[in-house]
């Protein structure tokens, strides 16, 4: 199995976004990884993508780093029921 965090790194530098490299290190990798896994469980696979996409438009719209990353994630994670 292809190394998740590789891929992060190669897709970082396809987007061509040297300021997001952040994203492919381990701490970024795992709290998406853990997201994806919350909303698949807690309510049903499809919402995996869709919570992690949800996760980058927040960020986006944050201008922010892993902090505010770790917040969208948080809040997001709200939103699946316990």
């Amino acid at each position: 199995m292809e190394d998740v965090q590789d891929f992060a790194a190669r897709a970082v530098a396809a987007l061509g976004a040297d300021d997001l490299a952040w994203v492919a290190a381990p701490e970024a990798v795992d709290e998406l990884l853990r997201l994806a896994a919350d909303a698949a469980h807690g309510v049903q696979r499809p919402a995996a993508p869709i919570a992690t996409f949800l996760a980058g438009i927040a960020l986006a719209r944050a201008g922010g780093g892993p902090a505010e990353l770790a917040q969208a994630v948080e809040r997001i994670r709200g939103a699946v029921p316990a």
